[in-house]
């Protein structure tokens, strides 16, 4: 047993590693930024291949999950590693807004989906449900940490390279860690129980009682929570990545910040600790509870967001803003798997992340399309933070369906024989 939880842990922190190399979504504002500056684009345009590139992150997770139920994980990683590769390198090739569209935002949107499907249902699997939400952490953190050395990265290439070349260097190098990452994820064998639930096995009751909440996606769908968790998830996340794909630009012109892609390294690091720190806080204080204080503490950002004129108070803003994003995409697919369990996670949680999808093409169009009419963001956050207020309110009126509560009290009456 100790050889299998050790093999979590490497499946853990592999899976850790492919979502650092696809997290270069988070490091969009400084190639929008060259794009602006060097190509002379419209901030608007700038966010087109953003937007899709998300559109396409959410919408692939739906079919990578589902491929990553049936096959496992490690064939899906590995063509994410290709799609990633050639995403990167045939957007160099076609530095234009229909090349990167459909190169950065489609090919490469596609690819980070499936890959990020991925690692977080092997990994969990590996664990007991009371370790659920920091595994989900750990693993999910990777592509919010992603930026702290992307950001600096891609600035120093920039600076040393053309955007094409750029392109191309960063194509390579995802494909090559990728595809080695790939072949150290791995399902546990089906007659694996982690050592803390073993005595589950010899409870008939109890085992049956666990299928009742291995929902396929059929039933998923038809459930009073699903469409509130899409809801709160679409409202949290709009307001994160309306800032991510434009911190540079922020940063330059709402605080005179000449160094701004030093912003994304800061969010980058505050989305990482709350990935994890939000997920140990959910194990043991509940994953509603967690979510109504993270939607609280963005609409006190976004209520002082316009007046962040100085460099620390507006790196303090982006802080918790990229604390509470970060802590959202570990608190959801937590959820999803207390709700419905973990024999169809993948695509059940691919349904569930589709709510990014739609905040990560409006997020970023409303902020572009609010800096090219008003001249500032000003708007955008108090959309944002309006949408926070509603999450939290929603945050209220859910509970896990009737048969995963049934199978929480059966459990803790095990714990207590």
């Amino acid at each position: 047993m100790t050889k299998d939880f050790n093999r979590g842990w490497v499946v853990t922190l592999a899976g850790l590693g492919v979502n650092l190399m696809l997290g270069v979504l988070y490091a969009w504002g400084v190639i929008s930024a060259a794009l602006i500056d060097q190509l002379g684009w419209k901030a608007t345009m700038t966010q087109i291949p953003y937007m899709v590139a998300c559109a396409l992150f959410a919408l692939s997770m739906v079919p990578g999950g589902r491929l990553q139920d049936k096959l496992g994980p490690r064939p899906i990683i590995m063509a994410s590693a290709v799609l990633a590769g050639i995403g990167f390198i045939f957007s160099g090739l076609f530095l234009t807004i229909i090349g990167l569209t459909v190169f950065y935002g489609v090919v490469f949107g596609a690819g980070m989906g499936i890959g990020y499907a991925a690692p977080t249902p092997a990994a969990v699997k590996w664990f007991s449900p009371k370790k659920r939400g920091v595994i989900s952490g750990i693993v999910v953190s990777g592509f919010g940490l992603a930026p702290v050395y992307i950001a600096p990265l891609t600035t120093k290439l920039l600076s040393t390279y053309d955007l094409r070349t750029t392109f191309f260097i960063l194509g390579g190098g995802f494909f090559v860690l990728i595809m080695l990452l790939a072949q150290l994820i791995k399902n546990p064998p089906k007659d694996y129980v982690p050592s803390d639930i073993q005595d589950l096995k010899e409870k008939p009751s109890v085992a049956s009682k666990s299928n009742k909440i291995d929902y396929n996606w059929r039933e998923v769908i038809k459930t009073r929570q699903f469409y509130i968790l899409w809801t709160m998830f679409c409202f949290g996340t709009f307001a994160g990545l309306l800032i991510i794909g434009q911190l540079a630009k922020i940063g330059l012109e709402q605080a005179g910040m000449k160094n701004a892609y030093m912003l994304i390294a800061l969010y980058a690091f505050f989305n990482f600790s709350g990935r994890i720190g939000c997920g140990i806080i959910s194990d043991k204080l509940g994953r509603m509870k967690t979510l109504f204080f993270m939607f609280l503490l963005q609409v006190t950002a976004y209520v002082f967001f316009p007046s962040l004129n100085t460099p620390i108070s507006l790196m303090t803003g982006i802080a918790i803003v990229g604390f509470t994003f970060g802590g959202m995409l570990t608190i959801f697919p937590s959820v999803t798997a207390d709700f419905y369990g973990l024999k169809n996670f993948g695509v059940n949680y691919g349904l569930v992340i589709t709510a990014w999808g739609i905040g990560g093409v409006f997020g970023p169009l409303i902020g572009g399309i609010v800096r090219d009419v008003t001249g500032t963001y000003g708007l955008s956050y108090v959309i944002s933070g309006a949408l926070s207020a509603c999450g939290a309110i929603l945050t209220l009126f859910i509970k896990a369906p009737q048969e995963a509560v049934d199978l929480e009290a059966t459990n803790i009456v095990v714990e207590k024989q």
